[in-house]
């Protein structure tokens, strides 16, 4: 029984110091943009834009300095679309302002809608340039760039069903033309025509670009979240975090065999070129100077000959990262490796599936907490067959419990035979002491894999359960500290110290479960031992406490069916746990101390 007590010990130690780590690890999210702003933090960056300055045949798109942004006073054309809304600059056919209709900054009905993409006339400019870089025969002021103002030749606002084409003569024997279209969710398709009607051939190379002014001031800065620039090459991943980016002098290109993507990831929302063509190339660089931060996709270099016709399609994701639809781009769409965008970490073979299953429980049940039970379930019969060993190894320890003390009492001091006599003990008896540990330890990567989908998925952002729940991404906001409602004074500021001290009802649900899952087993009789087992419930309850409510729901879920396991299994081995008694005994034993 010692060497059981001793397992059980060393698997709440390790759990305990994991959990932990964790905290320091990961600590609370950093302030919004609306706190930053509320506290008088600025934000602002240059409004100067980004500028490809790069010959086609140069390795690298480099950012230079520009006058002043005609994009302020340049016409533009309005983009609607059910889950879409901004508009595209004739001043270079920029898209610089989108917003998504479908989510909002907050849980508040008055909130504002999401904007991703923004013109330099505001904080944090975001937006996607397309272009030609010149090679023989032409200059920078020959070819269309970031301040060209285009003419409408079709069009008058971008939609699902109507694209929009835009054209500039160069006046000297090239015609561009750049058709935009949209579908039903989040990708744009950019093709660019030039027509050389002159007398020479000349030679050019078609791109797009994402700008981004200096790093977006909403980062969390997690270790379990990129944010940052990613790409992927011919199917190899790319994340680079934006201290790491290089700046333009070292930046190296990707040269693509088939095709490739390369962006800008937040931690729900992304933008993303897409090149499907051999020889494109990508790269990522930062105009250290002025703080922009860019990743280019660069077709392979045209020859164009007089009265010849060239055209180049580029596409451009630039929305929510939601598992349906980036899937079905990966999938249906040719779009490699896209749905790697979402950060599903080193456990990726735990998380992907496990994803997979919740957002489909989801879709049975309607209810992504429900969901979540559900999943606790699933996970419980995967693991029952180790369980079932598990408890039934502790119940036969139960059983031999009168054995060993006999072996105990009669080696004495002889610590040595004791432990032989109880190993042959084990043998004969077919039990394995340590047996008790391993569904506790199972539990680990599976916390871990649940945290890291709760964390970095959109689908869980916003999600209600029941009552209060209204974010099973964001802690339990009810608190002790106004009676959970019923006294008139607001909760504690998220992440202060009144917050982690006056819990929520999950949390105080969590520590409840696993005080009475203790229960199924007598307190053991070393004193430290019971002090260990009688604080820990309640250690937990208050470590949780500050985590997403949809992980605590899953905790308070798997303590209940644990309970259930462990009872009904050690009945159907002979051994009744006295739960009742237990109980008793322990408010017994708290009196008689107080006494």
């Amino acid at each position: 029984m010692e060497d059981q007590n001793k397992n059980l010990i060393l698997a709440v130690a390790l759990s305990m110091v994991v959990i932990l780590a964790w905290s320091v690890l990961f600590p609370p999210p950093e302030p919004t943009p609306e706190q930053l702003a509320a506290e008088g933090v600025s934000t602002s960056q240059t409004s100067d834009v980004a500028v490809p300055t790069a010959t086609a045949d140069a390795e690298t798109v480099v950012a230079a300095p520009t006058a002043t942004d005609p994009s302020t006073k340049a016409p533009r054309i309005a983009i609607e679309t059910d889950s879409l809304s901004g508009s595209l600059s004739l001043a270079g056919g920029r898209i610089d302002e989108l917003s998504l209709r479908n989510y909002r900054q907050s849980l508040d009905a008055d909130s504002d809608i999401v904007q991703l993409l923004k013109p330099t006339s505001q904080d944090e400019s975001y937006y996607a340039l397309f272009g030609w870089a010149p090679g023989t025969g032409l200059t920078l002021d020959t070819v269309p760039g970031p301040n060209t103002i285009w003419s409408v030749e079709s069009g008058e606002t971008l939609t699902q069903n109507s694209p929009v084409t835009l054209a500039w003569d160069n006046g000297a024997g090239l015609t561009f033309r750049r058709e935009v279209s949209l579908d039903d969710a989040s990708m744009f398709t950019i093709t660019q025509t030039v027509e050389n009607t002159g007398a020479g051939t000349v030679t050019l190379a078609p791109y797009g670009t994402i700008a981004r002014h200096g790093e977006p001031s909403d980062l969390k800065n997690f270790f379990v979240l990129h944010e940052g620039a990613i790409s992927s090459a011919d199917g190899e991943l790319l994340e680079t975090d934006y201290d790491d980016i290089a700046p333009s002098s070292e930046i190296k290109e990707q040269a693509l065999a088939t095709s490739g993507w390369t962006g800008f990831t937040d931690h729900y929302w992304q933008t993303a070129l897409i090149v499907n063509d051999a020889g494109s190339k990508l790269s990522t660089f930062q105009d250290t100077r002025r703080n922009i931060f860019q990743t280019t996709a660069k077709h392979a270099t045209q020859t164009l000959a007089a009265g010849q016709t060239t055209t180049a399609t580029t596409r451009l994701f630039a929305g929510a990262k939601e598992w349906d639809t980036i899937r079905n781009y990966e999938n249906n769409h040719d779009v490699p490796q896209f749905i790697d965008s979402i950060d599903w970490g080193w456990f990726f073979f735990i998380t992907k599936p496990m994803f997979w299953l919740l957002h489909n429980l989801n879709l049975l049940i309607g209810n992504m907490g429900w969901a979540i039970i559900g999943l606790t379930f699933v996970i419980k019969l995967i693991l029952f067959p180790l369980a079932y060993k598990s408890y039934a190894s502790m119940a036969k320890m139960k059983e031999l419990q009168p054995q060993m003390e006999k072996i105990k009492e009669n080696a004495g001091d002889d610590r040595q035979k004791v432990q032989q006599e109880m190993m042959a003990l084990y043998k004969k008896e077919k039990v394995n002491p340590a047996a008790g540990c391993l569904p506790i330890l199972l539990q680990i990567p599976i916390f871990f894999s649940l945290y890291k989908v709760i964390f970095v998925t959109l689908e869980l952002r916003h999600a209600p359960w029941i009552g209060w729940i209204k974010d099973l991404s964001a802690p339990d906001t009810s608190t002790i500290y106004n009676l959970y409602g019923l006294l008139p004074w607001g909760a504690p500021e998220p992440g202060s110290i009144l917050a982690l001290v006056f819990i929520g009802v999950l949390p105080l649900l969590l520590g409840i479960t696993m005080w009475i899952q203790q229960k199924l087993n007598p307190a053991p009789t070393d004193p430290v031992q019971q002090q260990i087992f009688a604080w820990m419930p309640w250690v937990f309850m208050f470590m949780l406490g500050g985590f997403a409510s949809g992980l605590v729901i899953y905790w308070i879920a798997n303590n209940t069916i644990t309970f259930t396991q462990q009872y009904l299994i050690m009945r159907s081995h002979g051994y009744t746990p006295d739960v009742f008694g237990n109980i008793r005994k322990s408010f017994k034993k708290k009196a008689k101390d107080n006494g």
